[in-house]
């Protein structure tokens, strides 16, 4: 289960595609948030003791044959439940609504007038606007029910069940696109459910530093280090939790950016005193990918390489018992394992892979709980440094899917100090934390260029910028001219073997953000 604080919301995930966003807003106002399958049991809920429940929305109808539906019997656990969308609708029918295609669908944003103030609205303006998606809506009301907020279209936008604690707002509080939606949850947290407030990061680090040090005891412990934020702060929280019984292992497989094994060196062996086996296989790694230039291979070689590496060092360690690795929440969700443990599988770290399963070891993985703006958080408690905290996303593969075609020592040279290249430059003009990711992209192809009096045929090199929220969808960053211009300037006239530099303006979708 999460952390233990006594506060918990737990949200039944419909389908929505802002139902990630809705845990999110309830943590931001420091309530933990989880996140649940629509079927999970009554007695399931109970064992949080869940201080309020959500009911997400969701694409269906809930009229339609195969409808995702909820244990009604959560009406009876008395505690204050907001249904958003679907599942204001599946709330109100269970409580004897009757739900019906609309006659004008809404989307986008919409004028709401607010009929009653003294609870779940409280502090709004009589008229405001939401952000609304929904073709279905709450047709009639048992007597039991009162409207409180409509629209042109939707007579009952925001209702209140008198009895149960139930409301029911058939717009979208979570996003951002509703401005006074973070006021919504507030008062529902606060003023509905009497939550205080108790999630904190800090409570979160203190307390998965007691847990881990009941569960591990005397034994020990391997975590994949590599270097990014999130196996960064597992190996801070051992660290802290159990001391000298953790050993990090970290595999330079020769595709990482330039000085990456140093900063990892300095931080965790020499600057934390933390025991770390650094591997140097990058001559294994290449000479198993020489002529491949394909990107699946690509993938699927390195994951093999490296589960041989890491299996081979953690035989080293004959006495680990554990191995721990940086999963996140959203890698929990995106697998489609509840929290409730009815899925099969989750998403295992790249790093890892099945070796957990291989070695016999069993699995640690602090983070679970987590989103990334959180490990964040975390790892500013822990004192790590800025450069591991704030550094951008990178592929698992490395530069290998940074390069399109073969991968060679050259290749990887050019590629290494024009990334360098466009990241010092994003920091000098200030732009690194306003970016959420950004790097160069070796393209090997030959282009004709004039250096001096000589004519050149040499590489292009592509340079993504990209901000985005989630990942899910990016739009390219409008970098400044001038800073394209000494990016440019400096990679041709720094870099050997490259003549001509681009810059990558495309979204995603349709595009991904990485280039293979």
């Amino acid at each position: 289960m999460s952390d233990g604080t006594q506060e918990i919301i737990v949200i039944l995930d419909f389908g929505s595609q802002y139902s990630q966003l809705i845990a999110r807003r309830v943590r931001e106002n420091h309530v933990f948030s989880i996140l649940l399958a629509p079927e999970t049991s009554i007695e399931e809920i109970k064992k949080y003791n869940p201080k309020g429940l959500i009911l997400s929305g969701g694409p269906a109808s809930v009229y339609e044959k195969d409808a995702p539906r909820c244990d009604e019997r959560i009406f009876e656990l008395n505690i204050p439940i907001l249904g958003i969308c679907y599942g204001m609708q599946i709330g109100s029918q269970i409580l004897g609504a009757t739900i019906s295609a609309a006659d004008a669908r809404e989307y986008g944003r919409t004028h709401l007038w607010v009929d009653d103030t003294s609870d779940l609205l409280a502090h709004l303006p009589a008229e405001t606007t939401v952000w609304m998606s929904h073709g279905d809506l709450v047709r009639e009301l048992p007597d039991t029910f009162e409207p409180i907020a409509h629209t042109a279209n939707c007579p009952l936008a925001a209702v209140r069940y008198r009895e149960k604690k139930f409301f029911g707002v058939q717009f979208h509080p979570e996003v951002s696109h509703t401005p006074f939606g973070g006021q919504i949850l507030r008062n529902f947290l606060y003023e509905i459910c009497n939550c205080r407030g108790l999630w904190k990061v800090s409570n979160f680090a203190e307390q998965t530093i007691e847990s881990i040090k009941k569960r591990v005891g005397n034994s020990r412990v391997i975590c994949g280090l590599s270097g990014g934020v999130d196996s960064s702060v597992v190996a801070m929280l051992l660290h802290k939790a159990i001391g000298n019984q953790l050993t990090c292992i970290f595999v330079d497989n020769g595709l990482l950016r330039k000085n990456e094994a140093y900063l990892v060196e300095a931080t965790f062996r020499d600057h934390f005193h933390i025991d770390l086996r650094v591997v140097d296989a990058s001559e294994k790694f290449l000479q198993a990918l020489a002529g491949v230039t394909d990107p699946q291979k690509k993938r699927k070689i390195i994951g093999r390489e490296f589960i041989e590496v890491f299996k081979n060092e953690a035989k080293s360690i004959p006495d680990a018992k554990f191995l721990a690795q940086g999963t996140l929440y959203p890698d929990v969700i995106e697998s489609g394992q509840s929290i409730s443990g009815k899925a099969a599988s989750i998403k295992l770290h790249h790093n890892v892979g099945g070796l957990p399963d291989e070695l016999g070891f069993e699995l640690i993985e602090p983070l679970r709980d987590l989103f990334k703006d959180e490990v964040r958080a975390v790892s500013e408690h822990l004192g790590l440094p800025e450069e591991i905290i704030w550094r951008h996303p990178f592929p698992g593969p490395g530069l290998a899917v940074r390069i399109t075609g073969e991968i060679t020592p050259d290749r990887l040279s050019i590629l290494r100090e024009a990334d360098a290249i466009v990241i010092e430059e994003i920091r000098s003009a200030n732009l690194y934390r306003a970016i959420s990711q950004a790097f160069a992209v070796l393209i090997p192809v030959g282009t004709v260029g004039v250096m001096g009096d000589a004519h050149t045929y040499e590489y292009v090199i592509a340079i993504r910028a990209v901000e985005t929220h989630d990942f899910m969808t990016a739009d390219w960053v409008r970098i400044p001219y001038e800073v394209l211009s000494t990016i440019a300037n400096r990679i041709v006239n720094e870099v050997a073997g490259v003549n001509r530099v681009v810059y990558d303006i495309s979204t995603k979708p349709p595009a991904t953000i990485e280039w293979e």
